[in-house]
């Protein structure tokens, strides 16, 4: 499996994705917002787009596809659940449904709801694990829920789904938002050594050549994976004073995200 992370640098710090089986070269583009970056490098490396995901309905995410479908007559894919708000979608997914591409790479699909309750994240079949994460999951954040989602089916994502897929999965989210995210991170756990090394390191990146962390990496340095961290309750506390001792790890999460809402 071949990912090329595409950053379009634009206001909305999107990244767009390309996946391309190595023996067909067959490939997948994964919200292509930057339609015209994504078709010159897919025609750079001699891959052919034949499918377009959308995580979801957001127009920062479909914004491309009508360019990609009129360029090359790939097939649009998104939540089935979303056929009403992407045009032209021609394969409704659910959960546990493989997107095939190519002779080499399947694509699992996890029905991630938060953001918004129409949204798809896919897992690849692979020796290490690669996760598009639309806008579910970011570098040491979270999507918010401001149009069209909720923080509870969010939360429930993150918990059920997210925190037990294997450590070692690469994260590819939509957007590249590290530097605030981490900055929050710091914001209410500010001891958490592992976020300020990255914070350091991330400072001066290129985002057309991003860090790309793993979730082993996420549950050190994401807030919203680190629930039952004692300084991450006692900073929560002091914002929101009837809290009690010992939050359960769903209030935590809400709280972390209506905090960041606001950040």
């Amino acid at each position: 499996m071949i990912v090329e992370q595409i950053w379009t640098g634009n206001a909305y710090r999107n990244f767009n994705y390309i996946v391309a089986c190595s023996e067909t070269g067959e490939a997948i583009a994964i919200d292509p917002l930057d339609h015209e970056k994504c078709l010159a490098a897919s025609k750079s490396k001699g891959w052919t787009i034949t499918q377009i995901l959308n995580t979801h309905e957001h127009g920062d995410h479909i914004g491309g596809n009508g360019p990609v479908v009129n360029a090359t007559g790939a097939k649009i894919l998104a939540h089935r659940n979303a056929k009403d708000r992407i045009p032209n979608m021609d394969l409704g997914l659910e959960a546990g449904d493989l997107i095939k591409v190519g002779n080499t790479i399947d694509l699992e699909c996890l029905d991630t709801p938060g953001h918004t309750m129409s949204h798809i994240c896919v897992l690849s079949r692979t020796e290490q694990p690669a996760l598009f994460c639309g806008d579910t999951l970011f570098n040491a954040g979270a999507g918010n829920c401001h149009n069209g989602g909720h923080p509870k089916e969010l939360f429930d994502t993150f918990a059920t789904q997210l925190a037990k897929l294997p450590d070692n999965t690469l994260v590819y989210p939509g957007h590249d938002y590290i530097a605030n995210n981490l900055a929050f991170t710091l914001d209410r756990e500010p001891d958490n050594k592992n976020a300020k090394e990255l914070l350091d390191a991330v400072a001066t990146q290129d985002p057309n050549q991003a860090i790309i962390t793993t979730l082993a990496q996420e549950k050190e340095i994401n807030t919203f994976f680190r629930l039952h961290s004692l300084t991450v309750i006692r900073h929560l506390q002091k914002s929101f004073p009837d809290l009690p001792e010992h939050p359960d790890p769903e209030t935590v999460f809400l709280k972390l995200r209506e905090l960041r809402n606001q950040w």
